[in-house]
């Protein structure tokens, strides 16, 4: 049973915690981490896509950030960040390598499988600069069933254009880009 912080609209723990599976079916607010991943190829800047395994909860067989997850109770952005990295794509980061891209609420309401799924998140974006190639990627079946780096440019328009199917926001992919451009390799 994954237990999770009920948070504040700015993200701070009430100290309250909630079953996820309730945090969903109730829309309470909870903390994730979002991490993009990117590398410089032939001089542009290329975003790692995460396939969802199709028996996600949420988004089967989707694109999606390259490692996202919910932050147990008790515990901050940045280690649930990097236990994430490791644990779906196995990629060994430190916290110094990770840079702040922004902070984000979501507010959305879906049905998966035939249940209410009440999404009220707030996330910390964070990317990391990663020069590896796809099938260097040790990736967690059971949550990722490919990836695939993309031109930051060119997975924009995909997303915009839904010219994949993707559940990803396209403000936070701006956002990354922003980032990114500001932060250089």
């Amino acid at each position: 049973m994954e237990m999770l912080d009920v948070v504040d609209e700015n993200g701070i723990p009430t100290g309250e915690i909630v079953e996820r599976e309730k945090a969903h079916a109730e829309g309470v607010r909870h903390r994730t981490s979002h991490v993009w991943l990117l590398r410089k190829k032939e001089g542009k800047t290329e975003v790692l896509l995460q396939k969802r395994s199709s028996n996600k909860d949420s988004f089967p067989d989707c694109y999606d950030i390259s490692s996202a997850g919910h932050i147990p109770a008790g515990v901050d952005f940045v280690p649930s960040a990097i236990r994430e990295l490791k644990e779906e794509l196995g990629v060994d980061a430190k916290e110094t390598e990770l840079f702040i891209c922004g902070n984000r609420s979501i507010d959305g309401d879906s049905i998966f499988h035939g249940k209410p799924f009440l999404d009220r998140q707030y996330s910390r974006v964070f990317a990391m600069w990663c020069d590896k190639n796809e099938d260097e990627f040790t990736l967690q079946k059971e949550e990722v069933s490919a990836v695939r780096w993309m031109e930051i440019n060119e997975a924009l328009e995909a997303v915009k254009e839904n010219k994949i199917k993707s559940c990803i926001f396209l403000p936070e992919l701006l956002m990354v880009k922003n980032a990114a451009e500001n932060k250089g390799e």
